[in-house]
């Protein structure tokens, strides 16, 4: 297909403009949660701390239920989007909802905060 060798090449071309293509590292966090790791790496260090890309997800309950216990933050944002499943999150200055399929949560963690992360599901797909 013609059409498709010409979007094969306009790929190739934003790619170059990029230079390189970094891959993901799996990793684990908060409570030993299995997770793939974008940005925050040794790969990017002029993005580290500024920016992280985390994703993770699991139908196997056991690589998320132990969540992402009391953690600090201080100086930065975080935007967690849920594709599937259920968190709560709660934080030190009172602030506590739930994160469910589809939803979106933005903190901003200003002068510092503690706040958790934690499933409310024990199997399914997170």
């Amino acid at each position: 297909n013609h059409s498709g060798h010409s979007n094969m090449q306009g790929v190739r071309n934003q790619i170059a403009k990029f230079g390189k293509i970094i891959n993901a590292i799996e990793t684990s966090d908060g409570a030993g949660v299995r997770l793939k790791r974008s940005l925050g790496t040794n790969a990017l260090p002029i993005l580290d701390p500024f920016l992280m890309l985390d994703e993770f997800g699991s139908e196997e309950g056991a690589d998320y239920i132990a969540g992402f216990p009391n953690h600090p933050h201080r100086g930065f944002e975080t935007v967690t989007y849920m594709l599937n499943g259920k968190m709560q999150h709660k934080d030190n200055k009172g602030n506590e909802g739930v994160i469910e399929t589809g939803g979106v949560q933005w903190m901003t963690a200003g002068k510092g905060v503690i706040h958790s992360e934690m499933p409310l599901q024990k199997e399914g797909l997170m």
